[in-house]
């Protein structure tokens, strides 16, 4: 997985694949998404092309933080494999998503 902040660091941009091994890089994502105040986090998935369970887990906890510091966390333009995994998973009844 890739991924790229706008200039006010509360939307970040994921490209490739979303998976186990990401843990790491996603938890550097949600540690500079909290360092803003900025409101709402979005997260861009419009260049994902993958996500597996343990990539839909990572936004699901992403989503519990955000929600104790009473933020909006949305996730923007899902499509392909991802979008067919949030149907399958019925995410759209558990984030805010932007089409």
């Amino acid at each position: 997985m890739k991924f790229n902040f706008d200039g006010t660091g509360s939307i970040v941009a994921m490209s490739g694949d979303f998976t186990f091994t990401d843990h790491v890089a996603f938890l550097e994502i949600m540690n500079r998404l909290f360092e803003t105040r900025a409101e709402p986090i979005v997260i861009d998935l419009s260049q994902l092309e993958f996500i597996d369970s343990a990539g839909l887990g990572m936004l699901l906890i992403a989503r519990d933080e955000v929600g104790k510091s009473s933020r909006k966390l949305t996730l923007r333009a899902p499509k392909g494999q991802v979008k067919r995994m949030f149907s399958v998973t019925r995410f759209e009844t558990l984030f805010a998503i932007e089409t």
